[in-house]
């Protein structure tokens, strides 16, 4: 069954058109992955999801309800989480304050503070440390922490990759089935592309706000992702 359905959506800013007829849907309890060079509209197709860009109402369906025009705030109260590109933790907030931050919405479900403390085993030994002072994998451990707190139903991950070297990618990554065991649907926003799709059951590369391919990661040929990514 579809938890999310995209139809026909299109997105602007101001007099440039990011997002062209982007049609695709997302079953429960699945793992999707955006692929795409910079600039091909990947993260306005996430923000346009959680709510920071709005859209017309029938162009989102959540669980069968149209949500293209509802709030931020509304969405994540629906269950959707955002883990941003550029991770924005609280800088002034220690580790254990930005996850409790996270929880401001009171969903029920399985993600606490110890839960997150046991998913990133790094994150509780430093959970009195400033944001300020974290390096790059411990901030994006405690920005997808602090998405789980929100117990969502659809975690929107962009980028976590960025900027991080190979062996914190991996740790991170890692962590995914762990999340995924919880029953939690999630899109994975990447140029990494061999981690993405070694994660997803379905796999979109975009293209200048097109999506250009789309299949089974295990049914794409190499040459043809290439094709797709680089408009070839």
């Amino acid at each position: 069954m579809s938890l999310l359905s995209i139809s026909s959506l299109d997105q602007h800013y101001r007099d440039f058109q990011a997002l062209f007829d982007v049609s695709l849907t997302v079953d429960e309890g699945r793992v999707a992955a955006i692929i795409g060079a910079n600039g091909a509209g990947k993260s306005t197709f996430l923000k346009t999801i959680a709510g920071l860009l709005s859209s017309r109402p029938d162009a989102v369906i959540f669980d069968g309800e149209p949500i293209g025009s509802r709030t931020a705030y509304d969405r994540a109260r629906l269950g959707i989480a955002l883990v941003p590109e550029g991770r924005r933790i609280f800088a002034s907030l220690s580790v254990r304050e930005n996850l409790q931050v996270g929880a401001f919405g009171r969903r029920p479900g399985p993600w606490n503070v110890q839960r997150v403390f046991e998913l990133f085993p790094l994150l509780g030994r430093i959970a009195n440390r400033p944001g300020a002072v974290l390096s790059g994998g411990e901030q994006q451990a405690l920005a997808i922490g602090r998405a789980l707190m929100a117990n969502p139903r659809l975690l929107l991950m962009d980028e976590i990759s960025l900027g991080l070297a190979p062996v914190v990618v991996r740790q991170l990554y890692a962590a995914i089935p762990s999340i995924r065991a919880e029953g939690t649907t999630m899109i994975v926003v990447e140029q990494d592309v061999t981690q993405a799709l070694g994660i997803a059951e379905a796999a979109y590369c975009f293209l200048e706000g097109r999506i250009s391919l789309q299949g089974k990661p295990d049914e794409l040929s190499r040459e043809q992702i290439t094709a797709a990514y680089f408009g070839m």
